[in-house]
């Protein structure tokens, strides 16, 4: 097999799954829909692994090749190709291996549904594909169509449940902030089309930047704007505030999507595209620091909201923005390498979480509310042991996954000069605490304490929008998943364990992102004076050494101790701390009023544009004046000039001898005043 089929077999194959799951579903049923999708899927999972093992050994050299060229304009070609390297092949192989458990957690997820199975799996394989199409792009132009097409398909997923309301706000929510971020975006490649070296291949525009150092559009350095556009786009997919305002929400598609997005794709897809630009953003420090300080605040403030939600997945939707912003605080340090070890960590503890929450939601008969539960731990087994797991990686437990990479991310912006890197520094240390309370507030209401659901009103036999029964009764007990549930749990759990030890010292310190991400290491050395501190502290275990004398372990342990005596040993406690802390808590409840802000400033205020252009422009200037007028204009002139025909020659006559004693004088006219 050369390397483009290979290449091409691992894009494709899920494309495949999908066309099969999704034109042909009725005829292949449920089981040949969720067989075709996880086969092409495990196919491009085992193909992306022995791509990244070439890469490990030493075998496998970087692939920069155009598939086709699909047209060429104004001698500018658009092109589909591939730019295969030890970035793409690691993140191929994060993308693959989650979107594999999904596939199979989904069919025990899935499998009470009525409707929209085999569309469900016909989706999630499109997603994989789109995602796929992105990461391995090796042009700005593939890059967009991959942007865009995670974009359409999260759409397609978050409305998924088209019937209820709040899915079909949630879903055009999503679509519309995403299209704010994507303007931005759409104008950064433009500006590199314009004005570096009119190519949009990669390779081309980072040989080019020589050439447009120092230059300014409009007073703006030009780099500096093109990464701030580009960065417009990131922040749009990967949830950054105050564009973030779209993730919670699309809580309403099923767990397995919630996994899917928010762990290892969509909202990764900002933070793989800055740290595959990096030779351009390292031209740029105010870029640097403006992402810096946009990921401090993401990390700090959405981590806030996650203490007060009750909606087990909102929970996790929230540790999700916190820890996208982590991410984003290591890209503004220049820490590329670092921030993606977080995104590969981050996608398989953050999947684990999804997917154990929708565990205990099965468990719960689909009941979300964490008031509801309590002592879960009796009765789910192994959810409550993976969830547990994936609780201790997010918080940085040491000898975690979470723990080396958050870690690090906070070492890097310790050792960062960049403006603003002191407040990043305070965000990222405090979010440690607000992380370690929120995450286990949820797993001590939903593991332990009593059985809430036990002391409800009984309910009835009423149905929610999506087909589901909600609520267990009185004397109900929840039961464990089936296999196809846990199994994956199980199978994530095993890297949110190991995966942070084993990958730390090559992906960081050693040359696997070698000629792959680019450093200034004299303008940012934060990379530099890491690697001294991990050799000074002894490696991976010095790190764990190291943590018992920093600030960070503390934190944490202090996070868990609060939700500890706040939800088991005093539960009483919450209600009165909200009650004073009223406007606090109001504040948080609403969200920071973002949500108001856009939908009073530009949905009702692009409602009352468009109500004024339509009276004022359309229907008075063009309708009435332009279209109706100029109708009317031409009937008023008609009705007079249809009186001069009055059918007498001698009418004609006169009218002929009138033009002639016009064309007369105005010939001696001209005569006289030549």
């Amino acid at each position: 097999m050369t390397d483009m089929t290979l290449y091409l077999s691992i894009a494709l194959v899920p494309l495949a799954g999908c066309l099969l799951a999704g034109l042909f579903g009725n005829a292949i049923g449920r089981r040949g829909a969720h067989t075709v999708t996880i086969l092409g899927v495990a196919v491009s999972a085992v193909l992306s692994a022995y791509v990244l093992w070439g890469f490990i050994d030493g075998s496998r050299a970087k692939f920069d090749e155009n598939v086709y060229t699909w047209l060429t304009m104004g001698g500018v070609d658009f092109s589909v190709g591939f730019l295969i390297d030890t970035l793409t092949a690691m993140m191929m192989v994060v993308v693959t291996s989650v979107s594999l458990m999904v596939h199979i957690y989904t069919i025990g997820y899935m499998h009470d549904e009525k409707v929209g199975y085999q569309r469900f799996f016909s989706y999630i394989s499109l997603f994989t594909f789109s995602m796929l199409m992105l990461i391995m792009s090796n042009n700005f132009i593939q890059l967009f169509f991959g942007w865009e097409a995670v974009g359409l398909v999260s759409y397609l997923l978050i409305g998924f449940y088209f019937k209820r309301d709040s899915a079909i706000f949630a879903n055009l929510k999503a679509f519309l902030v995403n299209r704010v971020g994507d303007f931005g975006f759409i104008l950064g490649i433009g500006l590199v089309l314009a004005y570096f070296g009119g190519s949009l291949r990669y390779q081309d525009v980072f040989a080019y930047l020589p050439n447009v150092a120092g230059d300014t559009l409009g007073g703006i350095d030009l780099i500096t704007l093109t990464c701030l556009l580009l960065f417009v786009g990131a922040m749009g997919k990967s949830a950054q505030f105050p564009l973030h305002v779209w993730l919670p929400d699309s809580m309403e598609g099923p767990t397995p999507i919630s996994a899917l997005i928010h762990a290892a794709t969509m909202v990764t897809a900002g933070l793989f595209m800055v740290s595959r630009m990096s030779p351009l953003y390292e031209m740029s420090t105010t870029a640097l620091s403006v992402i810096m300080v946009v990921g401090a605040i993401t990390a700090l403030f959405m981590g806030f909201l996650g203490t007060i939600q009750n909606d087990i997945k909102r929970v996790v939707a929230y540790s999700t923005l916190s820890q996208l912003g982590y991410m984003t605080v290591a890209l503004g340090v220049s820490a590329y390498s670092v921030a993606m070890f977080h995104v590969m960590t981050h996608a398989f503890f953050k999947a684990l979480l999804f997917l154990a929450a929708g565990s205990a939601i099965i468990g719960m008969h689909h009941d979300q509310d964490m008031r509801h539960m309590g002592n879960l731990k009796k009765y789910m087994p192994i959810t409550w042991i993976t969830m547990l797991i994936g609780n201790l990686s997010l918080i940085g437990t040491p000898f975690f996954s979470g723990f080396y990479s958050k870690d690090s991310i906070i070492e890097a912006v310790k050792f960062s000069q960049l403006p603003g890197s002191g407040f990043a520094y305070f965000a990222v240390l405090a979010s440690v605490f607000v992380t370690a309370f929120y995450a286990f507030r949820q797993y001590f209401m939903v593991f332990h304490g009593k059985e809430k659901w036990r002391g409800l009103p009984e309910h009835h036999d009423d149905h929610h929008s999506d087909g589901h029964h909600h609520g267990l009764g009185r004397n109900d007990n929840p039961h464990e998943s089936p296999w196809v549930v846990t199994l994956p749990l199980v199978l994530l759990a095993v890297p949110s364990l190991i995966i942070g030890y084993i990958a730390i010292e090559p992906l960081l310190y050693g040359s696997f992102f070698k000629d792959v991400i680019h450093v200034n290491h004299e303008a940012h050395p934060v990379m530099h004076q890491m690697a001294h501190a991990f050799e000074h502290h002894g490696g991976a275990l010095g790190m764990v050494t190291h943590s018992f004398s920093s600030p960070v372990l503390y934190l944490a342990i202090a996070g868990v101790a609060a939700a500890w005596f706040l939800y088991l040993k005093a539960p009483h406690l919450p209600a009165k701390i909200a009650a004073a802390f009223r406007p606090v808590y109001v504040l948080f409840e609403n969200k920071y009023y973002l949500d108001s802000i856009y939908f009073n400033v530009f949905a009702k205020g692009s409602r009352a544009l468009g109500t004024f252009f339509w009276k004022a422009i359309d229907t008075a200037i063009i309708d009435n004046g332009i279209v109706n007028g100029a109708a009317k204009a031409v009937g008023a002139l008609a009705a007079q000039v249809r009186k001069m025909q009055t059918g007498f020659i001698y009418t004609y006559a006169a009218f002929m001898v009138t033009g002639v004693l016009v064309l007369v004088a105005a010939f001696f006219w001209g005569l006289w005043f030549k």
